[in-house]
């Protein structure tokens, strides 16, 4: 049985676009205040409230993402594991253990993950416009959006997800169809070649 991928990758992948629609005046003014690092890394903390569960499921870890290469993302409580996003595959890792494993010779859809988590993470709205609405606000110092899937059948599978922050992304929250809500928020973000470990360099 393949491992569950985190909510936010596992949704990113149906989040696959394909060239995006012009950008709103709303989604420049957010791109123009967001800080555009070649590596950003930092803390996440992520909540999932499962449908049925009393308990929602917690977990917290580390992030990197360096832009051209890819995305790490380090659960350490309460599980380690590790899943790496690259141009060529996507790689869960349990200790030094690989328990799955997606080429993208065989899955396509893996070779556009790693462009659509930067974008989400970073702000990058303009990607992902041609399949979601796209309203909030923006000020000087902050702005918070939601985006609404234009399809029926997308808004089936995905439901609604929302985003706010000021030069970064600060909190991701995600309410799929079938009830499950996700909350992910980040901090800690530091950047430049400082940011990230050795141990995490030399994972990608």
């Amino acid at each position: 049985m393949k491992p569950r991928l985190s909510s936010l990758f596992a949704l990113m992948a149906v989040l696959l676009t394909t060239n995006a629609s012009a950008t709103s005046a709303l989604t420049t003014k957010i791109q123009n205040t967001l800080a555009k690092p070649a590596i950003l890394c930092g803390r996440f903390d992520q909540t999932k409230q499962l449908v049925g569960m009393k308990k929602p499921l917690a977990s917290n870890g580390r992030f990197c993402v360096i832009n051209g290469k890819g995305v790490l993302w380090r659960t350490l409580q309460p599980f380690p594991n590790t899943l790496r996003l690259t141009r060529d595959e996507i790689v869960h890792m349990q200790g030094d253990r690989v328990a799955m494993r997606l080429d993208a010779q065989k899955e396509p859809t893996v070779r556009m993950i790693n462009s659509v988590l930067f974008s989400l993470l970073s702000g990058d709205l303009g990607k992902l416009e041609s399949l979601f609405e796209v309203d909030g606000t923006a000020d000087a110092g902050s702005w918070k959006v939601s985006l609404k899937a234009r399809e029926a059948a997308l808004a089936k599978a995905i439901g609604q997800i929302s985003l706010d922050g000021a030069a970064y992304v600060k909190n991701i929250h995600i309410d799929e169809a079938s009830g499950d809500r996700t909350a992910i928020i980040f901090s800690d973000i530091k950047t430049g070649e400082t940011a990230i470990t050795a141990e995490e360099l030399a994972m990608f």
